[in-house]
């Protein structure tokens, strides 16, 4: 059974920095692309960034939006993905969930499996 289990969210002021992680069992890694997503109130689920496995390609994709502020990497031995979330903004605040599926991509439903999510506010 795959689990994503993600952990690092809080409360931040703007310009902070915060660093999720994404601890993953039950797939096969190495194999997987990793992406992370991100939901306001009211709003869909939007894409943030994805990572895939160097048998994939080695890939690395952000949302425009992030782009120059946040980091994703992967540790292929702790089997964990992580978001660097550099100078917030408002603007930034959600629920950030981390998702596998089998190829990079930025639209939610190619993902089948899906964390329980983690909240971030950032305060202006």
């Amino acid at each position: 059974q795959v689990q994503l289990v993600e952990s690092g969210g809080g409360l931040v002021q703007a310009g902070g920095s915060l660093r999720l992680s994404c601890a993953t069992s039950g797939l096969s890694f190495s194999w997987s692309a990793m992406g992370w997503f991100r939901q306001a109130p009211g709003k869909e689920r939007d894409f943030v960034a994805v990572i895939s496995s160097r048998t994939s390609g080695g890939s690395i994709y952000y949302a425009d939006s992030v782009k120059g502020r946040f980091t994703i990497s992967a540790d292929n031995a702790k089997r964990t993905v992580y978001l660097q979330m550099n100078r917030l903004k408002p603007e930034d605040t959600a629920v950030y969930y981390c998702a596998a599926g089998s190829v990079p991509d930025m639209k939610p439903q190619t993902y089948n499996s899906w964390g329980q999510g983690t909240q971030v506010t950032v305060s202006s």
